[in-house]
């Protein structure tokens, strides 16, 4: 890690406290609805037909804000507890090697770390659970996929398990979006921190600038689905060790927006350099879903050893 990073890491870090609940809303509604329905709409064929039928396509568009309804202050408590799910600081996790695969075992990773690190606050709140929530969310789409399979085998109603796939994919959808806006991949999200020679804004407006007034005043589906539509689709081996490549590549991409938002590109009509940008980032993440979804369904079908009960 370059000097200059672990510099803008201790000085974030004394911020976290008062920037930290600023974390989320990537890309708005309309960002995360083309999202959902463009991942949905370019499924390979093999894919169940209901996933891109026109319900399923709704479906899939109205799930796409579904989780950033949950931040309403109404219902605080969950709001407290899947904020983190949102962002993930790359700067902070990377600092843990290996990276657990599991929830739990991350949180007493972060807990050791603390140690190690004493001036980063290794928290979930502060540091972020984004991939292990996608990874849940991923593994409950495959489990309900098998159940799919094991019905349709059976020669019984698959409407409920449908319903039950739809709200899996519309709900990883979310996340895996989050995942492709470069801002919820580091710390400095919402204004630049630390050390800064480029002279970036350090004001609190380029996150929801950039994703929401910027996307929905310029961005259209039709402009981001030719990129989706070129794109072939992919089975995942390993999906967990594909999604950590898909946010690293996305990290390296947030000086970039910096240096658009410097330039006025994400203002007004903004630039074609900004509309390009941001078509390829919310193609990106319709990609990375649509081949999460269908490496949930292709490996649906790997043998397991069922679940019997408690033993």
């Amino acid at each position: 890690m370059r000097l200059s990073t672990l510099a803008r890491i201790a000085v974030a870090a004394t911020l976290i406290p008062v920037l930290s609940t600023q974390q989320a809303w990537a890309w708005g509604q309309d960002g995360h609805k083309m999202i959902n329905r463009l991942a949905a709409q370019y499924l390979p064929a093999d894919v169940p037909a209901f996933l891109r039928s026109a319900n399923g396509l709704d479906t899939m568009e109205y799930l796409g804000p579904e989780p950033d309804r949950w931040r309403n202050h109404a219902e605080d408590e969950l709001n407290a507890t899947q904020a983190a799910d949102h962002f993930v600081d790359l700067e902070y996790i990377d600092l843990l090697s290996p990276l657990p695969r599991k929830r739990y075992d991350a949180i007493r990773a972060f807990t050791a770390a603390q140690a190690a690190h004493p001036d980063i606050p290794f928290t979930p709140e502060k540091v972020g659970m984004q991939p292990w929530q996608v990874e849940e969310v991923w593994q409950r789409l495959k489990v309900d996929f098998r159940e799919y399979r094991h019905l349709l085998a059976a020669h019984q109603p698959t409407g409920p398990v449908e319903t039950a796939i739809l709200f899996d994919a519309g709900w990883l959808g979310h996340y895996v979006g989050d995942g492709s806006m470069p801002l919820h991949t580091s710390f400095q999200y919402n204004g630049w921190v630390g050390p800064n020679p480029n002279g970036y804004t350090t004001e609190h407006h380029i996150h929801s600038q950039f994703e929401s007034v910027f996307v929905t005043a310029n961005v259209k589906a039709s402009d981001v689905a030719p990129l989706v539509a070129a794109s072939k689709p992919q089975v995942f081996a390993d999906e967990w060790t594909s999604y950590l490549d898909y946010l690293h590549h996305t990290h390296t991409l947030v000086e970039k927006v910096y240096q658009i938002d410097k330039t006025g590109g994400f203002t007004g009509t903004g630039t074609p350099e900004a509309k390009a940008f941001t078509e390829e980032r919310l193609a990106a993440g319709a990609i990375e879903l649509r081949d999460l979804i269908n490496s949930a369904w292709v490996h649906s079908a790997d043998p397991v050893e069922e679940y019997a009960g408690p033993k």
